[in-house]
């Protein structure tokens, strides 16, 4: 099996960011609990504060599949289509990583 990373690159409409981090927080609480999810970041374009990314780690793409077909899925789109203005999604198997070592270890 391959893990799976999903990118949601999105752009808020004005004025929603503070709205779509909240309602984000809120999902991904949910979300980590289901199986097969192993991490999920939500991050901020540090030039667009408009502009996000939401990444998500799984550890298959069946069960990322299972989760594309779930209620959980289907309440956090309706949250992002009210407060998007555009969005695109790819999905990438995780083929090497390569982590840095904790600073007192160096």
């Amino acid at each position: 099996m391959t893990t799976v990373r999903t990118v949601l690159a999105m752009r808020t409409r004005e004025g929603c960011e503070e709205r779509f981090e909240a309602e984000w927080r809120s999902a991904a609480e949910e979300i980590r609990a289901l199986d097969g999810c192993l991490n999920q970041d939500l991050v901020r374009d540090a030039d667009d504060p408009r502009s996000y990314l939401i990444i998500s780690d799984w550890a298959d793409r069946e069960r990322l599949d299972a989760f594309g077909r779930s209620e959980h899925r289907e309440r956090l789109l309706q949250m992002i289509r009210e407060l998007r203005e555009s969005a695109q999604r790819h999905t990438y198997q995780v083929l090497h990583s390569v982590r840095s070592e904790p600073e007192e270890s160096r």
